[in-house]
């Protein structure tokens, strides 16, 4: 970048299309991306359209050397149209959700084994997360390793649809700048997503957790098939019985979303200034998805675990738990009888599942996104 060092030429704005806005360290600013309404609203010699012929202001010379840890900061970003924004954060949640599903099943299977039973007072079928995916397959088959599949891609098209799209546009507004407003971002995000998705997450669960008796853990509720399942939940508890376990879901899921979107922002920032990949790599994406995998397994485990056992457990005549009466119950009741490494059983296939898919689905969002915004920006130059 250069900018010119004679104080009579100040405030010149360099334009060249197609690339983010970015400001230097010396008060320069070359823009790269601005709308025409953006450009109409700058005024007089701040515009300048450069190219190398045009030397009318004086010689331009390189900018001074940046201070230690000073790099190019992002300027505001751009928001995409709302039905697109949605699409991607559910295409790219979705894609991975396939390829995470048999964890899932496993981290079910190990969340439910041994429900409010003490250690050593129950057959465990499963023992880690490899022993419980060859049990799940030479029992089930590789179809049960894919179980709730189609719930689960409808819980992760929806969920994550509108907690991505939300955080977007949370960002583009500049909430996300302001001190803790990346982790309230999220965590909002989350709990509107976990509260609209949850009669597909309640389904997936009892998908998940049914299986053959030699092997089973948990309350079976023996559902032929998806749509069987949200209609055997209609005809029995009523359109309420869909939103049962909605009271774990939504801690859960701010506490992930808090977390992961937090912490994928504040390291892909990281990363970026490090300047140890080029601007435009993917490989930035990856790293902060990796960090942000780990922050999330070790925050939602405990919750993870509350909400699978509130979802799966049977309700009596009245639609009510049989074994919690909600959140803080199942709680109490999970450290009474289990201890504290029971509000952490499946911690391994959490973070075996979690991590990946934290990678794949952050990894699928940020690449969709910079695709669409490359395609906007060359729509618009034409």
């Amino acid at each position: 970048m250069l900018c010119n060092s004679r104080k009579a030429s100040a405030d010149i704005l360099v334009y060249t299309p197609a690339e983010p806005d970015r400001v230097c360290h010396c008060g320069s600013i070359y823009c790269r991306g601005h709308s025409a309404r953006q450009i109409s609203e700058m005024t007089r010699p701040q515009l300048l359209e450069f190219t190398p012929r045009d030397a009318q202001f004086g010689p331009l010379t390189p900018c001074p050397p940046s201070p230690p840890g000073s790099h190019l900061k992002l300027g505001p970003p751009v928001a995409l149209w709302p039905p697109l924004d949605f699409g991607l954060g559910a295409l790219a949640c979705c894609g991975a959700c396939v390829f995470t599903n048999p964890l899932e099943v496993v981290k079910t299977r190990l969340q439910l084994q041994g429900e409010l039973r003490a250690r050593g007072s129950y057959q465990r079928h499963y023992r880690g997360v490899l022993q419980a995916l060859w049990v799940v397959g030479r029992t089930d088959g590789l179809r049960g390793l894919q179980k709730g599949l189609s719930a689960g891609l409808l819980y992760q098209g929806v969920m994550n649809g509108v907690r991505l799209g939300f955080y977007s546009y949370a960002e583009a507004a500049g909430f996300t700048a302001a001190p803790g407003g990346s982790l309230l971002a999220g965590a909002t995000a989350g709990a509107l997503g976990a509260f609209i998705a949850s009669p597909a997450y309640l389904v997936k669960t009892h998908l998940q957790a049914q299986t053959v008796e030699t092997i089973a853990v948990g309350h079976q509720h023996n559902h032929q098939s998806v749509s069987n399942a949200f209609a055997t939940i209609y005809q029995r508890e009523g359109l309420v019985g869909l939103w049962r376990g909605v009271n774990g879901a939504v801690p859960r899921v701010m506490v992930g979303s808090g977390c992961q979107l937090a912490t994928f922002s504040s390291a892909k920032e990281w990363v970026s200034q490090s300047q140890r990949f080029s601007p435009d790599s993917w490989l930035i994406a990856l790293t902060a998805a990796m960090i942000s995998g780990v922050a999330v397994t070790i925050t939602m485990t405990p919750f993870d675990v509350i909400s699978t056992r509130l979802y799966n457990q049977p309700v009596d005549e009245l639609h009510r738990g049989r074994l919690y009466r909600g959140f803080l119950d199942c709680l109490l009741k999970v450290y009474q009888m289990e201890g504290l490494l029971g509000l952490y059983k499946g911690m391994g296939p959490v973070f075996v599942r979690l991590a990946p898919h934290t990678m794949l689905s952050m990894l699928f969002w940020d690449l969709l996104r910079q695709r669409a915004f490359r395609y906007y920006r060359g729509q618009g130059q034409n």
